[in-house]
């Protein structure tokens, strides 16, 4: 079994947004020739999120309206008190900075739709990173 690793680095540019890496995991993949195992992603990050959907502009906003629904920011929250930011820490805590996919031969086994999508909470940010590792022959 091999055991690969790398980091996505990019930045965000809006307060809340949502940006499609699965363009950039696929490419790293093929650099690695993964054939078959499991791409594991984890945004190092506890007010950013990694969710599997589509890419849709109506979606995406959908997205973006729930997660402010969810956790508006200014509520009152106690952490507040200390950063201003709790509801983009409460959006990574319902929407988890992470996901796995199977990949066989060589691609990852998504549905027809869904795309990686990294969501920020607390941008603009001058760097995001997103750690991908594969486990797999």
């Amino acid at each position: 079994m091999r055991v690969l690793f790398e980091e996505l680095v990019f930045s965000t540019k809006k307060k809340e947004e949502i940006i499609d890496i699965t363009g950039d995991v696929r490419a790293v993949l093929g650099r690695w020739g993964a054939k078959n195992g499991a791409v594991l992603l984890f945004a190092p990050h506890a007010t950013a999120s990694i969710v599997i959907n589509e890419n849709e502009p109506g979606l995406i906003k959908d997205v973006l309206d729930l997660l402010n629904a969810l956790a508006p920011p200014g509520a009152g929250y106690y952490h507040d008190r200390i950063d201003r930011n709790a509801h983009a820490h409460l959006r990574s805590a319902a929407f988890p900075p992470y996901a796995a996919i199977p990949v066989k031969d060589g691609k990852m086994l998504l549905g027809a739709w869904q795309r990686i999508l990294f969501v920020e909470n607390d941008g603009p940010r001058a760097q995001r990173r997103v750690i991908v590792e594969y486990l797999g022959e």
